[in-house]
């Protein structure tokens, strides 16, 4: 039987080096504790329409956007479970709308464009979503090593790291292998807070204290810039090859 599951909170993010990551780690450790997860490696299949219709939006900073993904915590097989999520985000708040289905059903329902075997709320609403951005294809397999903390005294206070975040155009199974080319430069990683309500005052103090700010960082729109910049790249080379054989 399939779970659906719903999250509604701020996600608010910071590049930063690994120097500065071990610094928050240090100031973290007597108020946050690794989840039962531990070091996972996380891979993604994000989808969009044929041209980019999705991620385009997102990039001019709307106040509403969305996106469609399927996610696993390991490498799967057919039978094991995968989560295909639909987040929101509205006026800074981030909603995320997940149902957990195996990964044949997934592919079965995404290859062959049929409805996923969920009927519930969330089963409705990825439908919808689904119908309305009409040609959705995978477009961008993406995968990073993240560490996930949460609060010692039972808050819904988080906060993970992101490391060795790699994207491809191909190969979209969550049972491959990790490879691809990398968003990030090396020691360089991504900081999430997640949280409901506001940002302890520990953590506010050792931010200040790095010169940390937020950021607007997107992976997938991080992964989609770079294949922009390959396909002109590539583009003037076709120019100039041209034009040097004319």
């Amino acid at each position: 039987m399939a779970i659906q599951t719903t999250f509604q909170r701020y996600e608010i993010k910071y590049l930063m080096t690994g120097q500065q990551k071990r610094r928050v780690l240090e100031v973290m450790s007597p108020y946050m504790k690794l989840d039962a997860f531990g070091h996972t490696t996380i891979r993604n299949i994000y989808f969009d329409t044929p041209d980019f219709r999705l991620i385009r939006h997102s990039m001019e900073k709307p106040e509403y956007k969305e996106k469609l993904r399927i996610r696993s915590y390991k490498p799967v097989a057919p039978g094991d479970i995968v989560f295909v999520e639909l987040k929101k985000k509205y006026d800074s708040v981030v909603y995320k709308r997940r149902l957990t289905v195996t990964d044949r059903q997934a592919r079965h329902s995404f290859t062959y464009d049929r409805p996923l075997p969920v009927h519930s709320q969330i089963g409705d609403e990825i439908a919808y979503f689904r119908k309305y951005y009409e040609g959705l294809r995978p477009t961008v397999f993406l995968s990073y090593e993240r560490e996930a903390y949460y609060e010692q005294n039972g808050g819904d206070f988080r906060v993970t790291f992101d490391e060795n975040i790699l994207f491809r155009e191909d190969h979209f199974s969550l049972g491959s292998k990790i490879y691809g080319r990398p968003l990030l430069p090396e020691e360089m990683c991504l900081m999430e807070i997640k949280t409901a309500g506001g940002i302890p005052l520990w953590m506010c103090e050792v931010l200040t204290e790095l010169g940390l700010f937020k950021t607007s960082f997107s992976k997938y729109g991080a992964a989609y810039q770079q294949m922009l910049r390959k396909e002109i790249n590539h583009h003037f080379v076709e120019k100039e090859r041209r034009l040097r054989y004319a």
